[in-house]
C-alpha cells in the first residue's frame, strides 16, 4: 500500500543493485602474481617469520663465533657476507611487501565503497519506514478522532 507518493519497499529494492560479497569478487580478480605477493606479504609480515629469522641469525652468528674453529662453516670475516645477504633479502622484500600493501589498500577501498552503498540504501529504507510510520500515526489519529466523534453522538 502506497500513501502520498512515498516509495514502496519494492520500489526501493529496484533503485539499488543487489549487494555482493566484495571480498569474493576481489579475490576472483587477483592475478597469480598478485596472489603470490599477498601470500608472501602475509607470511613474511608475521611474528612467526620474524622469530624464525631472529633465531636463524642468532644461531648463525653464535655458531660462527663460539663454536670450535674447526667446526665453524663461516668464520669471522665471512659473517659480513651474511650481513650482505640479509640486506639483499630486505631489499627484495620491501618492494614485495609494498605491492601486497597496495593490493590490500585497493581491497579496503572497494569494501569502503560497498559499505557506503549499503549505508545509502539503509538510509533510504529507514526514511521510507519513518514516512510510513508518520503516515500511520496520522491515520490512527484520524481514526481515533472519528471514534471520539461517534462516542459524543
Amino acid at each position: 500500500m502506497k500513501h502520498q507518493g512515498l516509495p514502496s519497499v519494492e520500489e526501493i529494492k529496484k533503485r539499488f543493485a543487489p549487494i555482493h560479497n566484495i571480498n569474493v569478487r576481489h579475490k576472483e580478480k587477483l592475478k597469480s602474481l598478485d596472489r603470490l605477493a599477498l601470500w608472501i606479504t602475509n607470511h613474511v609480515g608475521s611474528m612467526g617469520f620474524f622469530i624464525i629469522i631472529l633465531c636463524w641469525t642468532i644461531s648463525w652468528l653464535g655458531w660462527n663465533t663460539l663454536a670450535p674453529k674447526s667446526l665453524r662453516f663461516d668464520p669471522f670475516p665471512a659473517f659480513v657476507l651474511w650481513l650482505f645477504i640479509s640486506n639483499m633479502i630486505q631489499i627484495f622484500l620491501m618492494p614485495l611487501i609494498m605491492v601486497g600493501q597496495n593490493l590490500l589498500t585497493r581491497h579496503a577501498e572497494l569494501r569502503a565503497e560497498q559499505d557506503f552503498a549499503i549505508n545509502k540504501k539503509a538510509e533510504t529504507e529507514i526514511e521510507t519506514i519513518l514516512y510510513h510510520l508518520e503516515n500511520q500515526s496520522e491515520l490512527i489519529a484520524q481514526i481515533l478522532g472519528k471514534l471520539g466523534q461517534q462516542d459524543n453522538k
